[in-house]
């Protein structure tokens, strides 16, 4: 018997990868070689809110595309390995839809029989973009937005039997919408890119009782020596209690009893502060008791660490990182893949470039118009990495052709008010699903000019949700005296076009050195970047160039800069790195060298020499 269910077994994962392969013939990632359909993206997909229990759902799909408004299709076009967008050749589809299309999604999962009289949660990590959900041919809801994590309670719709049937009906118009889609067009060139529609993170269930902790805010203060909880439970009450636990390493430092609704304040006595160079996270475990019983428990981290800017001793606003003036430098890191492309092929994959980053003598990434899987500041939370994150910009006619005369141009785009509350709507789910990550240091409602409206109201707005952190209205974009960063565009070489008294300076984008290597070009021809040169050599001289330009200009007040980019992606060869992640295109021990030396420049004395108008 055992022999005929190992044979079966056998058929089984044989026939779901016979149905499966990649598709097209660009370049890949070496993670992408040994893809199994069976076991995609495992690793538990929410790490700052670990519950024991919990069900992945990636892995083969019935789909099909139909027109818009047309009913559920009867029979399915065939199969989508999920996560994927149905654009990347990772999904083995590779087709393209528009305004005019549907993406249908059709599913059958199990729910363990020990999970019965659980609430079942049902997750999306994110779908591009507008979704709706039927379990079981019951309508259970829908959603807007292509970056922010949704769930669904499908208690109600689950039936008697060994199979529920989960169908997901996507309509994505790309570039023809008001919906935030960062550099998504329908005729990739140049910046622009490749469309990605449908699920694109991890599916996933799990149990829950109807008491449970739904949301957890940590917020840190180094100078009281303490952190601040406010975890967000599924329903009010004065009666029921939290029992917390604070661990550094496996030593208990903290434990205590409150009532839920009580203000959590637990002390760390010197605290062990969090940095790049020292990336130290506290454990931290948490139990609802109700009746005396523990109906929830969940375990999560936080780390010691504070983001502030100062005037230094010559009267420059300065950004600090735990008291001291810190100079964040960075890559412009679009998140990109040749084969996925939102969605990397594997978690490996994903903590690879913020690895080589550091490698590289980094210490920050500014997340280009684009945010990833909780898992990808997981990493950077542990690895030790400052992330700049932008909102994913939105609005065809609200971005110009170029943006140089835009920094003192004064007019802003007018969005409609659905355009607007959509907008709002999404950028404040991004912030909460990332409110706790120490990683993330730095807000930025707006790139360029691209879509940017109401800058004061947003900014202000934007750091009345999160205090915590700095905010840079509009990264290159159209000058308001607002936020805490005033940040200036240049390309290619770095200039300080501007300084700004009241606020920390920064050098938004520069760079974008190309170099196209072959054997890892998504494309042969139509390759692109700010300027071009034929070796390795030849473009590590004009970075150490640059960054040598760039050091002179860090005591006229820069207090951070971020080059262009991480990688190559599509036609655009102005990367660190190629799109297939498989060679470093520049010379890594020189970059790392001229890094370093940048990110230790700031001295405790010095004279401002103003720069020239």
């Amino acid at each position: 018997m055992k022999k005929l269910i190992l044979i079966i077994g056998l058929f089984i994962v044989v026939n779901l990868q016979s149905q499966w392969e990649p598709a097209g013939d660009k370049i890949k990632t070496t993670w992408s070689e040994n893809i199994d359909p069976n076991n995609i993206l495992q690793e538990y997909p929410r790490p700052i809110l670990v519950r024991k229990k919990w069900k992945n759902l990636n892995g083969l799909w019935n789909y099909s595309i139909t027109g818009k408004g047309q009913s559920k299709p009867k029979f399915y076009d065939g199969k989508i390995l999920v996560p994927f967008a149905i654009e990347s050749s990772l999904s083995g589809v590779q087709k393209r839809i528009n305004e005019d299309n549907e993406l249908w999604y059709e599913h059958t999962f199990n729910v363990p029989r020990s999970w019965r009289k659980k609430q079942i949660i049902l997750h999306f990590g994110a779908v591009d973009w507008e979704s709706e959900l039927w379990i079981n041919d019951q309508k259970v809801g829908s959603h807007y937005g292509g970056y922010d994590p949704f769930l669904f309670n499908i208690t109600p719709y689950l039936k008697k039997g060994k199979y529920q049937k989960l169908e997901l009906k996507v309509w994505d118009p790309t570039d023809d919408g008001f919906q935030p889609r960062g550099k998504q067009n329908k005729s990739p060139r140049g910046i622009w890119y490749s469309p990605v529609s449908g699920i694109w993170q991890t599916v996933w269930i799990e149990p829950v009782n109807e008491k449970h902790i739904s949301k957890l805010h940590t917020i840190t203060d180094i100078d009281n020596q303490s952190v601040n909880l406010n975890p967000i439970t599924s329903y009010d009450s004065v009666t029921d209690f939290l029992e917390l636990i604070v661990k550094e390493n496996d030593k208990i430092l903290s434990k205590m009893r409150v009532q839920i609704d009580s203000e959590i304040n637990i002390p760390i006595k010197n605290p062990k502060l969090w940095s790049p160079e020292s990336p130290f996270l506290y454990d931290l475990e948490i139990k609802l008791i109700s009746s005396g019983k523990v109906v929830d428990r969940i375990k999560s981290y936080f780390g010691m660490r504070k983001i502030s800017i100062k005037k230094d001793v010559n009267g420059t606003m300065r950004m600090q990182l735990n008291n001291k003036d810190y100079f964040q430098f960075g890559t412009l890191d679009q998140g990109w893949w040749p084969d996925g492309l939102y969605t990397a092929p594997t978690d490996e994959a994903l903590k690879f470039d913020i690895i080589k980053t550091k490698e590289l003598g980094f210490n920050m990434i500014r997340k280009h118009v684009k945010v990833e899987p909780a898992r990808w500041y997981y990493h950077a939370d542990k690895l030790g990495m400052l992330v700049w994150q932008d909102m994913p910009n939105g609005e065809k006619y609200g971005i110009p052709k170029w943006q140089t005369n835009k920094f003192f141009d004064g007019k802003e785009f007018m969005p409609s008010i659905e355009s607007e509350t959509n907008f709002k709507n999404e950028w404040m789910e991004i912030m909460d699903f990332l409110y706790s990550n120490p990683s993330i240091v730095c807000w930025v409602p707006f790139n360029e000019s691209w879509g940017q409206f109401k800058t004061e109201e947003i900014s202000e707005w934007t750091k009345s949700f999160d205090p915590s952190r700095l905010v840079n209205a509009a990264s290159g974009g159209n000058y308001y005296k607002v936020g805490d960063i005033t940040d200036i565009h240049n390309y290619p070489e770095p200039k300080m076009k501007f300084y700004d008294p009241d606020r920390a300076n920064v050098l938004g984008e520069y760079g974008g050195i190309g170099l196209a290597m072959e054997d890892h070009l998504w494309q042969a021809d139509r390759n692109w970047g700010y300027i071009r040169y034929k070796s390795s050599k030849e473009a590590t001289d004009q970075y150490v160039n640059f960054a040598n330009k760039l050091l002179e200009m860090i005591s006229l007040g820069f207090s951070g800069a971020i080059y262009t980019q991480t990688t190559d992606v599509e036609g655009e060869v102005n990367g660190l790195i190629t799109y297939d992640r498989k060679v470093i295109k520049l010379d890594l021990d020189r970059v790392r060298e001229v890094n370093l030396k940048l990110r230790k420049s700031l001295p405790n004395k010095y004279i401002r020499i103003m720069p020239e108008k």
